[in-house]
């Protein structure tokens, strides 16, 4: 059971105002702030370098938070600046060479994609883009139709950002590995919100935020590596941390994940990214799970109400992004008149799911993700408010 009275007064921002803006980031928790400011002030006190030796223990053990939060080992995880430098790290360490396959998915983040087109360019890489079902997720029968010996990664988003859709990530997994294909997991959106575990996902590789549903610092982020697939990749950038200088003509790459990270880190950061984890593996991700998406399905009963609203979510579960658009309203003057209202959401363009969004001819959605802190008469607030400017 989540005590939400003793997480709400963890939360102080949530005293004030209806906060439904966890995809984008989420509030931290005040042990979050402070393990952050703690270390900065010790900074202060005794220098980065002194202060970084005294914290050893503390900074090593945010490995293994991350790794019991996707059940992996500590030697799998590289803490790295944030989700995207994660993916990265990971995609381009990946050869490919001409006619080699890329396979994503409809709703694959902008970010993702334009590396996806990158690659193709310098390489003569193809991508191609698993349909979905009748539901909106990838369709894994399409998928496994799709494999043949020239296709060389699968790489999807497990949340998209634009709305509620989960994608099969498990499945996809066992048909990658049923086929020795290397899989590359967007959970940025997932991370937080949903348990993750990477032995039953079935992932190589996967990358995760801590500003969104982790609720941990902006700046943040962490990539899983499969032990067995390590060896195997050289990170498209190192320095002598990443892979120590052994001698005049030789460097010799960490055997583990953090050879994908470099000497320089933001360690006041990290502390909060730790404490972010840890202060969700204390509630469970199990009952985490279950509340988004008990909050999330209440908002869209309600919206299904209002005269005008089209929800635009997809799949058979959805998870706790909500997206939707209203008649005669776009969707920035909607997240404006929210905000005037004291509800703080956001809105989701196209060009951020440029495939999906051409598909369904989509504009501009609103966003509201609901998070676990969140109450059900702010929920309510929101519905009330949308259907103030709803058409009489």
């Amino acid at each position: 059971m989540i005590d939400i009275d003793q997480i709400r007064s963890d939360t102080p921002a949530a005293s004030r105002l209806a906060y439904l803006h966890n995809a984008g980031a989420a509030l931290m928790p005040a042990a979050v702030v402070a393990a952050m400011k703690q270390h900065i002030d010790l900074e202060s006190d005794i220098g980065g370098y002194a202060a970084a030796d005294q914290e050893a223990r503390r900074l090593e053990a945010v490995y293994g938070s991350a790794a019991r939060l996707l059940n992996a080992a500590p030697d799998e995880i590289a803490l790295v600046e944030n989700a995207t430098v994660a993916w990265q790290m990971a995609f381009y360490a990946l050869q490919f060479r001409k006619g080699d396959r890329i396979l994503t998915a409809e709703a694959e983040y902008a970010a993702n994609y334009v590396a996806f087109l990158q690659v193709a360019k310098r390489t003569g890489a193809v991508i191609e883009v698993v349909p979905s079902d009748a539901s909106g997720e990838l369709d894994v029968q399409a998928l496994e139709r799709m494999l043949d010996e020239r296709v060389k990664l699968i790489a999807i988003t497990w949340a998209p950002t634009n709305g509620g859709l989960v994608n099969p990530a498990a499945a996809v997994g066992r048909t990658a590995r049923a086929h020795g294909i290397p899989y590359l997991l967007d959970a940025c959106q997932a991370i937080g919100q949903m348990e993750v575990d990477v032995e039953a996902i079935g992932c190589d590789m996967l990358s995760a935020t801590g500003r969104k549903f982790l609720r941990g610092p902006r700046g943040t982020g962490f990539l899983y590596v499969r032990r067995a697939m390590l060896q195997g990749l050289e990170p498209p950038m190192i320095d002598h941390f990443a892979a120590p200088w052994v001698s005049r003509d030789e460097y010799r790459l960490r055997d583990d994940a953090r050879r994908f990270e470099t000497w320089e880190n933001n360690y006041a950061a990290r502390l909060g990214l730790g404490a972010a984890v840890d202060y969700a593996l204390a509630i469970g991700l199990g009952p985490i799970e279950q509340r988004c998406r008990l909050l999330a399905d209440r908002l869209r009963s309600g919206l299904a109400c209002i005269r005008g609203i089209k929800i635009r979510d997809l799949g058979r579960t959805p998870g706790a992004i909500v997206s939707f658009t209203m008649d005669g309203h776009e969707a920035d003057a909607i997240v404006s008149s929210a905000a005037a209202a004291g509800i703080t959401i956001g809105a989701s363009d196209p060009s951020s799911t440029r495939i999906d969004a051409e598909i369904r001819a989509l504009p501009p959605v609103v966003r509201a993700s609901p998070h676990y802190y969140n109450t059900e008469a702010e929920i309510d607030g929101l519905i009330g408010h949308l259907a103030g400017l709803a058409p009489r």
